[in-house]
């Protein structure tokens, strides 16, 4: 999908030379009068001045000129945090996603991190650094990030959640907020599957011996594997569309206790109890089976949201599939 940030269309650059030229101009003469302001004499106003300029240089796709610019403005300005966090970010994020140099949006999104530690954006910047250094591919820097990000902590030092330690990997602790923290990470009905201890102490030993394994194939060198690449890859992929779905449709998804009874008087044969022939021995109550009926409509109402929406975007991008050339 293309920026909604006022990106010029390919359609424009055919236009006249004289326009082209004139806008140029307009830049230059406007990052001459800003560059001429002394600091002393700067007020707000001209800071929100350079900072449009720099905006309009974004939209203008002269992103190493719209970088300067920024930096220009945290150099001359005396902003609040919020706003040079901000600033901070956006650079980050122009050097990863439009100038593909992961170097400097590594060192900004690390700059954030460091000096505005109460930035609401962190968890974003973290994920972008573990991004920056798998493209950089520095894959053990990667790990060491995501698990400080995720809440291992592989320096040993103490674990990044409170509670008592529940499992030790070498010098790594995982305690049981670090537990409850990866339980809250999984979908709704997988949580609902690990209410009590024996489910949870299966899980922590399900996630030891991942990094169990994890670690033995680092020394191995399969991070470096083809086939674990391209795994990773598509593996990456799906999470994004996962994501993407998730965010989508949040919200679309609204039942009622009626909607559940509704769906139970229909499907009452799929909650009973039946022999190995399939015959139905008990037909359980609603109140019986009134959470597994919910999961049921709301995963049935997911799954019609993203019917709908594939159909939408598919008319928008005239997508077509011509079957009869499949074999």
């Amino acid at each position: 999908m293309k920026s909604n940030t006022g990106t010029v269309r390919r359609s424009r650059r055919g236009r006249s030379f004289a326009r082209c030229i004139a806008v140029a101009a307009g830049l230059a003469v406007g990052a001459a009068w800003i560059s001429g302001c002394s600091p002393g004499g700067r007020s707000k106003a001209d800071a929100e001045k350079l900072r449009a300029f720099a905006n309009e240089l974004v939209n203008r796709e002269l992103y190493s000129q719209a970088v300067r610019e920024y930096q220009n403005y945290l150099d001359a300005y005396d902003a609040d945090d919020e706003a040079r966090a901000n600033i901070t970010y956006t650079v980050a994020g122009i050097y990863f996603e439009r100038l593909h140099d992961y170097e400097n949006a590594l060192a900004y999104y690390l700059k954030l991190k460091t000096l505005y530690p109460r930035s609401p954006m962190l968890p974003q910047a973290d994920r972008q650094i573990v991004a920056c250094l798998e493209r950089l591919q520095r894959s053990a820097d990667a790990k060491q990030a995501l698990d400080e990000a995720a809440g291992l902590s592989p320096s040993g030092s103490g674990a990044s959640q409170p509670g008592q330690v529940v499992a030790r990997i070498g010098d790594r602790t995982f305690t049981s907020g670090d537990l409850r923290v990866r339980i809250r990470q999984l979908p709704e009905y997988q949580q609902n599957q690990l209410g009590d201890k024996t489910a949870k102490l299966e899980f922590l030993k399900q996630i030891v011996a991942t990094e169990l394994f994890y670690d033995a194939a680092k020394r191995k060198g399969l991070e470096n594997d083809k086939d674990v690449i391209e795994a990773a890859f598509q593996a990456k992929k799906n999470m994004m569309v996962q994501k993407y779905l998730e965010q989508e449709i949040e919200g679309q998804i609204r039942i009622s206790d009626g909607d559940v009874r509704l769906y139970y008087k229909a499907n009452t044969d799929k909650y009973a109890e039946k022999d190995s022939k399939g015959k139905v021995k008990r037909t359980r109550p609603f109140e019986e089976v009134r959470q597994q009926a919910a999961e049921d409509v709301v995963r049935e109402k997911q799954n019609e949201a993203v019917q709908d929406l594939l159909k939408r975007m598919m008319l928008a991008e005239k997508v077509e599939i011509y079957d009869d050339r499949v074999e």
